[in-house]
């Protein structure tokens, strides 16, 4: 297999690159930094690929050392589409801190200072967080009730013009021979 030189180094400062910017506070350098490995990772499934040779669906190869390996190409395009979709997420991510604060990097709040200098005692705060969770679990949801709740269900009773014809899962009320509903004497 003879690679080229170059592409391992290329690939190896990208890797760093990306590494490198993903640890920086600002959102946008942590999507910069993501693009960055996932091209790495685009140019080490290149380099793992070896040779290139003649596609396996054509049958015009005469051993199969001269046809090409499709798994890394189909890896590639995995790894394009994962790329796609996270960058696509990221962009979300950053517009909507843009639109909240205004800024895009991430701020230290006092429970991450306390855990970084060790001062934070992790298993209590985990306690208070249960017995939050224990005390009331009304209280920690959005809707409470139903004169809250963003969704209002209508039904023919609401409106006259409304007819409510849909199809429901209650059983029919048993039958005679004759076609006639039983059981009410009618």
């Amino acid at each position: 297999m003879n690679v080229s030189l170059v592409l391992i180094v290329v690939m190896a400062v990208l890797f760093a690159c990306g590494v490198y910017a993903m640890l920086e506070r600002s959102l946008t350098r942590v999507l910069i930094g993501f693009l960055l490995l996932g091209n790495a990772t685009n140019l080490l499934l290149l380099i793992v690929m070896g040779q290139p040779g003649v596609a396996p669906f054509f049958g015009t190869a005469a051993s199969p050392d001269e046809m090409s390996d499709p798994l890394p190409q189909a890896l590639t395009l995995t790894a394009i589409v994962i790329t796609f979709a996270v960058s696509a997420f990221l962009l979300a991510l950053i517009y909507r801190s843009w639109q909240l604060g205004q800024a895009d990097t991430v701020v230290d709040d006092e429970a991450d200072r306390a855990v970084r200098e060790g001062t934070a005692d992790v298993d209590e705060a985990m306690d208070d967080e249960t017995e939050i969770e224990d005390t009331d679990d009304d209280a920690t949801t959005d809707f409470v009730g139903t004169d809250t709740a963003p969704i209002r269900i209508v039904g023919s009773r609401d409106f006259a013009g409304l007819r409510d014809d849909a199809p429901v899962d209650r059983a029919a009320p048993p039958r005679d021979r004759d076609g006639r509903d039983g059981g009410d004497g009618s």
